[in-house]
């Protein structure tokens, strides 16, 4: 079921039927804060069709985020069409892009890329010294980061703080997560650290091209074969313990 949701949303983010100039991407604000309910019941609508969790947050919280100026909104015709909000972690340290969401019938014309890029550099804006990461399972979302210098790393890379990780409790893989003691999960943890920029500055590098959606495809593959081969391999045993006893 993941791995056909994930490929029914990489179908529609390059199937570009709609034109991208309709869209207005701006920092959200006070103005748009009528739109809050409808952003929350997309973000879990868009979960519940692909068949994960999401960090459920209330009315409020986006509100705050608006109110913040921490948060970015697509508009189409005055109307909601995306949205996406920045958290921060261990005291500025670290950034997180979360909530990503493209309304249904906007899909499939590179917003939800004009929505990632705008978010991105409106925490390279108020953090310029953090590092930016994410946790996901859709794979557009995979070639979005690593086309904005994204790299995949391992979940001890990312935040220790535990406000964050408990977010995912509303997963149905926390079970995985929660096993592995956060060293693993169906999600792929992405990292953009702003020192790999001064880095270029003084050591010649070799531009690195985005990982196709194959590669990421596989990879994801691979991930839930294991972890949910390892899941039902537990099972079968706590079953054979009690028969036993």
């Amino acid at each position: 079921m993941y791995i056909f949701a994930a490929l029914l949303y990489n179908y529609s983010f390059n199937n570009k039927g709609n034109c991208m100039s309709n869209f207005k991407v701006i920092v959200a604000d006070e103005s748009h804060l009528k739109f809050v309910n409808d952003i929350l019941v997309t973000i879990e609508e868009s979960a519940r069709v692909r068949g994960t969790g999401i960090a459920k947050r209330k009315p409020e919280y986006v509100e705050a985020k608006m109110k913040e100026g921490k948060a970015i909104i697509a508009l189409k015709d005055d109307d909601f069409a995306g949205f996406c909000y920045i958290e921060s972690w261990g005291h500025g340290q670290f950034v997180a892009n979360s909530g990503l969401i493209v309304k249904p019938e906007h899909r499939g014309a590179g917003l939800a890329k004009q929505i990632k890029q705008a978010t991105f550099n409106l925490s390279r804006r108020k953090f310029p010294q953090a590092k930016i990461f994410g946790l996901t399972t859709g794979l557009a979302v995979m070639k979005i980061n690593s086309a904005l210098g994204y790299r995949p790393v391992t979940f001890s890379e990312l935040t220790t703080d535990d406000a964050f990780w408990d977010g995912c409790q509303s997963c149905v893989n926390y079970d995985i997560l929660t096993r592995t003691k956060r060293k693993n999960c169906l999600c792929t943890g992405m990292l953009y650290d702003p020192e790999w920029e001064k880095d270029k500055e003084t050591k010649p590098v070799t531009k690195r091209k985005p990982h196709s959606l194959q590669v990421y495809g596989r990879w994801f593959r691979f991930k839930y074969y294991v972890l949910r081969g390892i899941k039902k391999s537990k099972a079968m045993l706590s079953k054979t313990k009690k028969k036993a006893a």
